[in-house]
């Protein structure tokens, strides 16, 4: 039924769009749960430093980012150029490109939703079970993760609704190439600028509107169920 509502182009950004912000927000989710720990729980010079450079990309416009992303991670840039000629990775006009955009622009989110539930967690927790012989990384498996699992499941479901509306730094870092890198929000962008377009942009619109809905509905869901069954046990 959807592939009769929308045409094979629309079909396309729509799963692109699924695969990048899925990709964007699994790949963010090691790192950003490392920094979120380090920052809620962690005393070192630097921190605010830290802490500011993480959220610079929900403060800078998001064409900046694009760009800083593409002096850096494209063909010719310090980074790009050493995944291409030792990995044989390129970033810049590839889907994989678009991910690492959304990935930076969703990752402040994620991080932002991961420290708060963590400085939430009661220390005492923690400092028992390593009165009781766990070390630290036992009492992050244990007592710190389990606890803060709400806030994770928020963050991921935050980085993944904002990957899916990014437009300013995907375009910038990697174009609007139809079937590579042309995400639902290009596809609108795209819509809107040819003559009789606003059929195709707004079926767009709603099936945009209807994802993040959903993943909205889904993070509340998911951390209500966790906190019962936190309480339970």
């Amino acid at each position: 039924m959807v592939n009769d509502w929308l045409s094979p182009e629309e079909w396309t950004a729509v799963r692109l769009s699924l695969i990048v912000a899925t990709t964007a927000m699994l790949a963010s989710l090691p790192l950003g749960l490392a920094i979120a720990w380090l920052l809620a729980r962690g005393r070192f010079w630097g921190k605010s430093l830290l802490d500011a450079i993480i959220h610079l990309p929900l403060i800078l416009p998001p064409v900046v980012t694009g760009y800083l992303l593409l002096i850096g991670f494209g063909r010719r840039g310090p980074i790009g150029q050493f995944l291409h000629d030792w990995f044989g990775i390129v970033l810049s006009f590839r889907w994989t490109g678009a991910a690492l955009a959304c990935a930076v622009m969703g990752f402040p989110l994620m991080v932002r939703a991961m420290r708060l539930s963590i400085e939430a967690i009661d220390r005492k927790l923690e400092d028992a079970a390593g009165t009781l012989g766990a070390g630290p990384f036992w009492v992050f498996l244990t007592v710190t993760l389990p606890l803060a699992l709400p806030g994770i499941l928020a963050g991921m479901i935050l980085c993944f609704a904002k990957a899916m509306g990014e437009f300013g730094a995907t375009i910038t870092f990697v174009s609007n190439i139809p079937g590579e890198t042309q995400t639902l929000p290009s596809a609108i962008y795209t819509f809107t600028q040819v003559p009789n377009g606003d059929a195709g942009a707004m079926r767009l619109t709603l099936i945009s509107i209807a994802i993040s809905v959903a993943a909205l509905f889904a993070s509340e869901l998911l951390a209500r169920l966790v906190g019962r069954r936190i309480a339970v046990e």
